[in-house]
Order: structure tokens, then sequence, then C-alpha cells
């Protein structure tokens, strides 16, 4: 009997140890037995490190096995000769010989007003009229005087050359006859002062006195004319550039505010160089047929300092670097029609303009360039194309 008990007992204390080995992490964290936590969790470890020996060995296996391996993806572009411009660029202001305020020259009410805000005028057109405070009544007698003064002149002087009459009265009324003559002018002159007209051909921007205001010289400006015809960007370049940039040379001008460019020429060059940046300034022309180009806007020049004929560029986001600072590419050499082999090339580089960077040594016109996918291949690595 005792032996039948204990039979039966090796299986029941059997099946206690198993399922106790068994036991989840759940159920021994809710136990609170640390030192069996601490069991579980090595005999995880081992297992885990067991696991990743066999996943490397299948891994390897299978890349020696599939030929239908995935490759790296890679975008390539074939190197031509090309002709390759560098511009440094330099900020200037859009401005205009022809940009004035018009001020009164004679004292006095303003009487009319003759143009608006936007209108297109001629050179010599009346603008605004100030009242004379009666010069013109004193012209009128002025010349009434003169006239007189004109014929008591040419009888003095007939009567002279017959040798009638003094020599005293004839010069006192040739004096007295030019001596009006020239006050006739003079008051003429101030006169005119009291018409306002335009300097030159342009377009009224603002009116900045209005009629019926008492106006006068330099205090009050009556208004703003503008010719957008001759419009330049002036500019102040450094002085490294006074070999390259002559009258006439071709530029590139950028606004910023329309995202426009225009080439334009170089019209003047100064021949002072600034002590204080070192600089000298520049006025280029540029054209302005539609009138979209404004005194005072922000404009970029491009000048071309540099010009290469036959030249290897490549995008400058394709250029990496080694540990010992040189620069290097990825160029592929084909397989198939869809598969290549990834090689470095070291390479010389030049100068960058626009993203793009000019190869000086390294890379021949026809070699296929690795533009996208090349971050992170290495030397010999096999690649697919994506193009």
């Amino acid at each position: 009997m005792k032996k039948a008990i204990l039979l039966l007992s090796i299986p029941l204390f059997m099946t206690s140890c198993g399922k106790e080995a068994e036991k989840s992490v759940e159920d021994i964290i809710e136990g609170g037995d640390l030192q069996e936590m601490r069991s579980k969790k090595s005999d995880l470890s081992k297992q885990k490190g067991e696991l990743t020996v066999k996943l490397d060995m299948l891994t390897e296996a299978i890349e020696n096995l599939d030929t239908s391996k995935s490759l790296n993806l890679v975008r390539i572009q074939e190197i031509e000769d090309t002709i390759f411009k560098h511009y440094a660029e330099v900020q200037g202001d859009v401005a205009t010989d022809e940009n004035i305020i018009i001020y009164p020259e004679f004292s006095g009410l303003l009487n009319q007003v003759r143009v608006n805000e936007g209108d297109r005028v001629s050179k010599g057109q009346t603008l605004a009229v100030i009242d004379d405070g009666g010069l013109s009544s004193q012209l009128a007698q002025l010349e009434a005087q003169a006239t007189l003064a004109r014929t008591t002149f040419e009888r003095q002087k007939r009567l002279w050359e017959q040798n009638i009459g003094s020599e005293i009265q004839y010069l006192e009324a040739k004096t007295n006859y030019e001596a009006l003559q020239s006050s006739v002018e003079q008051m003429k002159s101030r006169l005119a002062k009291t018409i306002v007209t335009a300097p030159f051909s342009g377009v009224i921007d603002d009116v900045l006195s209005d009629q019926g205001e008492v106006v006068n010289p330099g205090q009050n400006p009556l208004f703003r004319l503008i010719n957008l015809d001759n419009m330049y960007v002036e500019a102040h370049v450094p002085e490294t550039y006074l070999n390259k940039i002559r009258t006439g040379t071709d530029v590139k001008v950028e606004l910023s505010a329309t995202g426009k460019e225009f080439d334009g020429k170089v019209r003047q060059v100064g021949n002072n160089i600034n002590p204080n940046n070192r600089t000298f300034k520049v006025q280029v022309s540029i054209p302005n047929k539609n009138g979209m180009v404004k005194p005072n806007q922000i404009a970029t020049i491009k000048l071309n300092d540099y010009t290469s004929e036959e030249a290897v560029i490549v995008p400058e986001s394709t250029i990496q670097k080694n540990a010992l600072g040189e620069s290097l590419v990825f160029i592929l050499e084909p397989k198939t029609d869809s598969t290549g082999i990834a090689k470095k090339v070291i390479v010389e580089t030049g100068y960058v303009y626009k993203d793009n960077i000019e190869i000086t040594g390294g890379l021949e016109a026809g070699q296929k360039l690795i533009v996208e996918g090349g971050k992170s291949l290495r030397d010999g690595q096999e690649v697919k194309i994506r193009n």
C-alpha cells in the first residue's frame, strides 16, 4: 500500500514541477519573488542570444542562396561636358535720375493745380499756377514805358545822326530805353516763376499741395515727378572685382520683390574706392518696358566672375567627405540593364553655384554618376538602378 502511494506521488510531483517551469512572466511578476524573477530573466536572455545567432545564420544562408535579394536603389545621371558660369552676387537698390520733388520758385497763393496723381506729363507742360501778386500788371506798365522809351530813343537817334540836338539828350534816351528793356526782362523772369512746369517727361506720382494753399520756395513741395524709362541698379562691389567689371559688362539683375531676372549692362563704374568697406560703385541699366520696376526696390546683381567652356558639373548633394577630408562621389559600373557596382571616386572640386559644383579632377564625361541613394553605399556594393 505504501509503495502504491509513493508511485502515485511521483507523477504528481513531476506535473507540479512542469507547471512551475511553464509559469508565465506575468505570473512570476505577480508572485513578487525577486529571486524567481531574476532567474526567469537570465533564462530569457540566454534564449535571446541563441535565437539571434540562429537568425543571423539563416539570414546569411538566405542571402547566399536567394538570387532575387533586395538591392539598394540608386538613381544615376550620365556626366557630360557643359559650360559652367559662376556668378558673384551683391545687393543693390533700383534708382532713376529722374525722380524729383518739385518746389515752387515763387511765394503766393496756389491758384491752379492742373494735374492729378498718375497723370503722364511732357517736358515743359504746365503743372500749376501761382498768383502773381500783381506782377502781370507791373509788366504791362513796364512794357508800355519801354515802348515809349524806344520811340523816344529812335527819334533822338535820327536827330543825332542829322546833327540836331545835344549828345546828352541822345545818351539819356538810349540809357532810359535800355534800362526799361532790362526791367521788362526781369519782370518776365519773375512772372515765369509763377508757372510751374515739368522739367522732364514722366508721371505725377504725388500731388503734395492743394489748390488754394499759400506756398513758399523751398518749404512747400508741390509734386513728385518720376520717369521710369531710364532705370538702373546701383550697388557697391568689393574691390577684388575691379579687373572683372567694366562699362558694358553683361550682368544679371534679380528683383526679390517680383522674382524676375533681367539681363543688364554696366553703364558706369565708379573711380573711387570707399576706404570704409573697400568697395566701388557700379550702375547697371535694366529694362522697364511694362513699368514693373520701381525706385528703391531691392535688387541682386550677379557678376560673372568665372566661366569654364568644357566643365564637369555634378549636383553638390552628391559630394561626400571621408575621414581624411577628401571629397568623393560614387559612380556606377553597369552589370546588367538594371544593376551595377557602386565605385567610390576621390574628386577635386571647384566653384559652386546654384546647387551645382564643378569637378576639376577625378571624373570624365560619359561616366554614370549616382545622384540619389549614394549616402549609405560602400565601395564595390551591388545596387539596383531606379531610373
